[in-house]
Formats: structure tokens, sequence, C-alpha cells
């Protein structure tokens, strides 16, 4: 038999000290590091993924740094199964082709993906160890809350856009697809879900998911498609949630901003509902195949005063329609001239043919009454400067890598 090994007090003192520093560190996690190989795989077996695009040398990449890797520590002690929560990054310089594909204009851009799928809006709230750590949490809470009343019907919120699953099973494969959607497209509808006996009364020709708008008197509209195809659910619910004339915010307005696209605002009260439709439905009627060219808004001319003010507007003059092409800033005519076969699209195509620019630099086109070389009685117009171009990501916040050049 060996004898006993005693460790001098100094020495023991010593290996106790790094066994408490053991026992008590927290759990640390490596932010995984993205590339070509792995990307895929990576974001496809996680719920969610928070990836930070980024570049060594941007000064705002380098203070995020240590931020985002603290929140991951936090996160990964909530949720500790590996593909529950990812924090990854891509170093741009590095992996070009990475960023060109996801769009990168901006040092650092924090993206958030599900199960592979990148969601349109991106984080842009705080950079804070607790605000990262919260929009995490959030992102994972259930998107869609239970009803366990009809009567609960009443009491939605009607001012939102909502949505109501009707299920006999919650363990079903069609409750799983609507809870994916509902999980992607939470943060522009409100989802709830009934089963078993309270839903009963709504499934008198199977399960079933219903639109409500946010206009009282507009129909509800019942899904027709197949509730286990995902993409067929997926594409009707996003065009429900999403609609083609959306409001802006000072919330949303730097999202809004960075897709690049001019803009074709109504400004209105709040409460005039009426100017709003008439704006929807025109919109609808004589611009749906300019969707990709420019974003159809509304905004509250109350939050809004100032843009007005920058063309010469008050809440009193609403409802008013204008173009923010990102330089410039057009008025409409009259509102009620909306209602005029065409007019909102020449209006629309006036910007894109470059008329309403030209028309601000050298007064309006020649027409058939001025004959050549004569000079038109009429003044060149003086449009203000973009207002909403100041909503736009700011370089006190983001390293922009390029400048848009609009209208």
């Amino acid at each position: 038999m060996k004898p006993a090994v005693f460790l001098p007090l100094p020495d023991l003192r010593c290996s106790l000290l790094l066994l408490v520093t053991w026992f008590f560190s927290p759990v640390t996690t490596e932010i995984t590091s993205l590339d070509t190989e792995n990307i895929d795989e990576i974001l496809n077996n996680a719920d969610v993924a928070l990836v930070n695009f980024y570049a060594d040398w941007c000064r705002f990449s380098q203070m995020l740094h240590p931020i985002f890797e603290e929140a991951s520590n936090v996160i990964k002690e909530e949720y500790p199964n590996e593909n529950q929560v990812v924090f990854a990054r891509v170093d741009c310089d590095q992996h070009s082709d990475i960023a060109q594909r996801y769009r990168i204009s901006k040092y650092p851009t924090l993206k958030l993906f599900r199960n592979g799928m990148m969601m349109k809006r991106e984080y842009r709230g705080q950079r804070s160890v607790k605000a990262l750590a919260d929009y995490i949490r959030q992102q994972k809470s259930d998107p869609v809350q239970e009803l366990h009343n009809l009567e609960e019907i009443t009491t939605l919120d009607r001012s939102k856009i909502n949505i109501v699953g009707y299920f006999e099973q919650k363990d079903s494969d069609k409750y799983r697809i609507f809870e994916r959607v509902a999980s992607i497209l939470h943060d522009d509808c409100a989802f709830f879900s009934a089963f078993g006996s309270v839903s009963k009364p709504e499934r008198y020709s199977g399960d079933s998911i219903i639109y409500k708008p946010p206009v009282l008197s507009a129909p509800d509209m019942v899904y027709l498609g197949s509730m286990t195809n995902f993409d067929l659910t997926f594409n009707w619910i996003q065009d429900k949630c999403v609609p083609l004339v959306r409001e802006i915010t000072f919330e949303n307005g730097e999202e809004l901003t960075e897709e690049g696209l001019p803009f074709l605002i109504l400004f209105h009260m709040k409460e005039d509902t009426e100017s709003l439709e008439i704006f929807q439905n025109e919109v609808a009627r004589q611009l749906i195949s300019e969707k990709g060219t420019i974003n159809f808004l509304h905004a509250d001319c109350d939050k809004f005063r100032h843009p007005l003010l920058h063309i010469q507007k008050t809440p009193a003059d609403c409802p008013v329609i204008a173009i923010d092409s990102f330089r410039h800033m057009y008025v409409f005519g009259d509102f009620k001239d909306v209602l005029l076969p065409g007019k909102l699209k020449q209006f629309v195509f006036d910007l894109h043919s470059g008329k309403l620019h030209r028309e601000f630099h050298h007064g309006p086109d020649p027409t058939l009454d001025n004959a050549p070389g004569q000079e038109s009685q009429d003044v060149a117009s003086s449009p203000p400067e973009s207002s909403f171009q100041k909503l736009a990501p700011s370089e006190y916040r983001y390293t922009l890598l390029r400048d848009r050049d609009e209208l």
C-alpha cells in the first residue's frame, strides 16, 4: 500500500481555489463562425439563429463582439440544447459571397433565422446584453395564443390583423404547420388557436384557418387550401399579414427605408379609415404591377407632422398623398383626384420616367400648347428634399457600404 501524499498548505489552497473557480464559472460558449461549407447545415438545424454579419475593421462591429458573446452565454444557460438557439457570425470580408447572398449593406447587421429561413425583419434594437437576450426570449415565446372560450374572439384587438386557427387536436400536422407559420409572421399578425370542444362550433367542415381583417366592416376570409402544405398555408397567411399598403411608423421606418424603394404615402388622420380604404382600393386597382418598384404606405398625420410641414401641409390638410424618392418629395394633387382613372398610376409613372425630377430642375415638360423653342409660362417647381431619408440607417450606428442614387 502506497503512503498517502499530503500537499503543502499553499499548494492545497491553490488546488481548492482552482476547483472552486472551475465549479462556479459561468457557462461560456463559442460563437459559431459560418462559412460556405457549414452555413446551410447549421442554420437549417437551428430552431432560432441570430447571425452577426460583421467586418473586423468596422468599429461598430468591434464594439458589438463582446456584447454578442455575453448575450450568447446568457441565452445558452436558458436554452442549453445545441439547436434551440444558435449565435453565429459571418466575417463578410472573408466570405463576401455569403454577404452578397443575404444582401448585407452595412456593418454590423444582425439577421434572425428560423429553421434556415431568414426573417424579413432584422434586429435593429439596442446593442446591449439585456436587449439581445430579451429579443431571443421573445422569439422563443409561443407565437400562438390559445383561446379557452370562443367569446374571447369578441375581445380581439381589431386594429390588428388577426389569424385564428380552429383545430380538433393540438398534436397534429395541421397545427404544427400553423404554429410554424405563426413563428415566422408573428411580428405582422396576431395568431390565435382553439382546440377540441372549444373549437367544435367553428369546425363544422373540419379544421380551419380564418383571417380577420382590421376593418370591422370587412368580412372574414377562410383559407381553402391544404392545411398540411406549409408553402400554400404560409403564402396565403403572408398575403393577409403583409398588406399591399403598409403603415409606416418610427419603429419600422429604418427597415422600410433600407428596402431602397421610393415611398408613395397617404398621410391621413388615424380615425379617417375611409380615405385609407379609398387609397388601398386605388393602389390595388391601378398600381398592383408596380409592387416591386415602389413602397405603398400610409402614415398618421399627427405622428408625422414634420414631413407634412416639409411639403407645406398640416394635419388639417389631410388626407394628402405624396412621393418621397429619398432625394425629393412630390405632392399629388387633390386627394379626390385619386378616383380619376389612371391619375395615381400616372403620378408614379412620372416618377419612374424622371418627369417629376425634370420638372423640379427645368419646369414642366413642353406640351402641344408650346411651340418648339418657346418657353413655358410655368416656373420650375421646387419640391423639398426627402424627409424620410432621415429614417435610414445612421452612420453613427453602422458602417454603410454604399450610397443609393435615388430619383
